[in-house]
């Protein structure tokens, strides 16, 4: 038998203790959480996982919330690691509010990203201008074309296009995009070469997401085209921001708001997700679903 002195020993269990310290912080390192810093493909646009939105049906119910309330939770959803905030020029109101909650913040500490309605035509510059006012920031992370619906829009909005282009070499935007409405638009997506960021309707059962006629808006999406789609952009390089992840308010159950964040973040396409909120219930069970399903 082999003869172990007691250096020999404590060489051991030093060796064994390194090596099991050495695996534990490998697989801590690789533990996906809702408060990460993700990089959003090739625009190096980085925000959290989890988004806050600020537009539930259309930011009503964030507006009715007051200026008071909704900064306390905004404030909640910053002091619990959510870093990311969303908002448009549809959502009225909610810039100013949201502008009004961040006030005191380092700007550097979070991320906005807005959205320009469509359709429209012209040069986009004024109202990014206004946009900037109304956040109280002088540039915006991430400015998206809002609701693309028909497949020629990137001919149809060209001048906005250009515009955002113009905006970003200014460093006025720092990224631009789009937030997608409709598979006319989505099977546009994939191969185009302006696009750096694309928001996509992502849920398990295609409740609210992408149809072929976006009229009828409660028949259910393709979920099947509609992840194709998104693999595909992905793989290009874009950055993916799924919206939809609770069926537009619609999945009241918790196995189904469980089933959507578990499919939408382990299908490898999506970066990061939005979801508006009411309450700080809602925020911190966002975060702990999120970081559950993420690492089954």
């Amino acid at each position: 038998m082999p003869h172990f002195t007691r250096r020999d020993f404590l060489k051991t269990g030093v060796a064994a203790s390194v090596l099991s310290t050495t695996g534990a912080a490998a697989l801590a390192k690789h533990k996906r959480s809702a408060t990460d810093w993700v990089t959003l493909g090739k625009s190096k646009v980085k925000v959290t996982r989890l988004a806050f939105g600020t537009g539930t049906t259309s930011g009503r119910a964030q507006r009715e919330l007051g200026q008071e309330g909704f900064t306390s939770l905004v404030r909640y959803a910053y002091d619990h690691g959510v870093r990311f905030f969303e908002t448009a020029e549809s959502y009225h109101g909610m810039p100013e509010m949201l502008a009004i909650a961040l006030k005191g913040l380092p700007r550097d500490s979070y991320r906005l990203m807005t959205k320009y309605s469509t359709p429209a035509s012209g040069d986009p510059a004024p109202k990014i201008d206004q946009f900037r006012k109304q956040l109280n920031t002088e540039y915006i992370d991430i400015l998206l074309l809002h609701c693309l619906r028909p497949p020629t829009w990137a001919a149809d909005y060209e001048s906005l296009r250009d515009g955002f282009s113009l905006a970003q070499q200014k460093k006025i935007i720092v990224a631009h995009g789009a937030s997608i409405h409709g598979l006319p638009a989505l099977r546009t997506i994939p191969g185009n070469e302006w696009l750096q960021i694309a928001m996509i309707r992502m849920n398990h059962n295609g409740t609210r997401m992408d149809t072929p006629d976006m009229k009828d808006v409660d028949k259910l999406g393709n979920v099947e085209e509609v992840v194709a789609h998104t693999k595909a952009v992905h793989k290009q390089g874009m950055g993916v921001i799924s919206m939809k992840l609770v069926g537009e308010g619609r999945f009241t159950k918790a196995e189904d708001r469980d089933a959507s964040m578990k499919f939408a973040m382990n299908l490898g396409c999506v970066d990061a997700v939005t979801i508006g909120f009411t309450n700080t219930a809602q925020i911190d069970e966002a975060i702990e679903r999120m970081n559950r399903v993420m690492n089954v």
